[in-house]
Parts: C-alpha cells; structure tokens; sequence
C-alpha cells in the first residue's frame, strides 16, 4: 500500500464503483478525498465512511460535462485541503446502449459530454495548478473500447478514444513540468454498469458472466499505486489490468 499521506485527490464518479472503491483506497493510503458526483446522497454516504474510519474527505456535487462545475471542483480541493496532487478522472456513462440508426442525438451527446468533454474539463482545470506547482498526477480511465469497435457502443468506444488520445496529448504537454498523466484500462469490472450492459444483450460483453469480471478493489489499488511516485515511470502510457506484470507490480496477485 503506498504512503499517499498529506496528498489531495479529486476522484470523480465517486458515488460507485470504481469511483467510490477508489475514494476509499485513496484514504486508507493516507491521502485527503475529495468525492464529487452527480448524486449527492452516495457520494455523501462515501466521504461520511471514510470520516468514520479516521479518514480525511468532503463531497462535492459535480456534473463534469459542466466546466464551471468543475472549476468550482477544482477550486473546493485547493480551499479545503490546501493542495491539488492528483485528480481521477473517472466518471463516464454507458447508456444508452443501442445502434447508431436508431439512437438519441441529444442522449448520444450527453454520453460523450461527460465521457469524454468531462476528461477534458478535468485536465483543462487541473493542469495549469499542476504545472506552476511542477508536481501532480491525472489518472484517466480508459477502456479496451477504445481500441475495439463495439456493436451498440458507438457513443462509449468513441469517446473513450478521444479521451485517450487526449490524455496522451496532455501527456506531451505537461512532462516536462513533472506532471504525470497517464490512462488506467481495468477491463471488465463488477459495477452497476455491467449490469446494464447484461440487460441490454448486445455485443459479446453483455454474454458474460458476472464472475468473469474483476472486482473495483482491483483498479482502485492500482490507482492509488499510480498517484505514487514508484509509478513514474509510466507517465504518458495506457496501463491494463490484463496484463499480468501490472498486476504483480501493484501486488494483486503474487510473484
């Protein structure tokens, strides 16, 4: 477990799954949680856990499609803890499932808008604390999807490769400053939103079986490693669970 003590992160999405597992991890690593969501009772249910375990963490209302709601994220880290050393993006929507000839416009924007306008909020807001402090990590997560096409996920394999090459992009930018950003891929994890993808019954994903997934603990050990410096080196890389050398250098599984 690495030693986050007296650092500030910002996880978004922290209402559930990864987002809510990560926020926990975060805190029992040391660090000072700030959750932020759309859903105001989980996320404040989740910072009051962490309080009661001796931990330090606030919630914050947050739609990250918004930019101001983000500023105004950014700027309640800076005024509660004093400090920004790293921001999760998390946050992202898989609904609405459905094909392209049918689907939505304005509900196939809004998916993209928080998936992948939410990532860039976040960056655009963080990086210039960042870099003037010549520290801090960005943490996006990103998705095999990214790389794969997938029936009915038009508006999700899109913007989740947008928002990796984005990530890349601010990569390029901000090494030289010391930030570090770099892209978790988990693969399938047991959250809510499987569940949806299960229901819906389309693509090879929703086939599989609820054992077949990973649980949150596993991605939210991994980004509480990669907020740490004994992670530096993959600054500017797309990380995956999958591959079994991540795994052991996290200490998942053993050597």
């Amino acid at each position: 477990m690495p030693d986050l003590s007296g650092k500030a992160v910002i996880v978004t999405g922290a209402s559930r799954g990864i987002g809510a597992a990560t926020a926990m991890e975060l805190a029992q690593c040391g660090a000072s949680v700030i959750l932020a969501a759309r859903t105001e009772n989980q996320i404040k249910h989740n910072a009051q856990q962490i309080r009661n375990h001796g931990g330090q963490a606030e919630a914050v209302i947050c739609d990250v499609s918004k930019y101001k709601d983000v500023q105004g994220l950014i700027s309640h880290c800076e005024s509660t803890f004093g400090r920004l050393d790293a921001l999760i993006n998390n946050a992202g929507v898989i609904d609405p499932i459905g094909h392209i000839a049918t689907s939505d416009p304005a509900a196939w924007k809004q998916a993209t808008s928080i998936n992948f306008d939410g990532v860039y909020h976040g960056i655009r807001a963080a990086l210039p604390i960042m870099m003037a402090q010549k520290y801090g990590t960005i943490v996006t997560i990103g998705s095999g999807a990214a790389h794969s096409a997938l029936e009915g996920w038009s508006h999700y394999c899109s913007s989740k490769a947008a928002a990796h090459m984005l990530t890349l992009c601010a990569h390029k930018e901000a090494a030289a400053s010391g930030v570090h950003v770099v892209s978790l891929s988990p693969g399938t994890v047991a959250t809510e939103m499987q569940v949806l993808i299960k229901a819906s019954g389309i693509n090879p994903v929703s086939q599989m079986d609820h054992s077949d997934h990973i649980d949150a603990e596993w991605p939210a050990k991994t980004i509480c490693w990669l907020c740490s410096e004994g992670a530096s080196e993959y600054a500017g890389q797309e990380i995956s669970l999958r591959d079994a050398d991540i795994r052991r250098r996290v200490g998942l599984v053993s050597e």
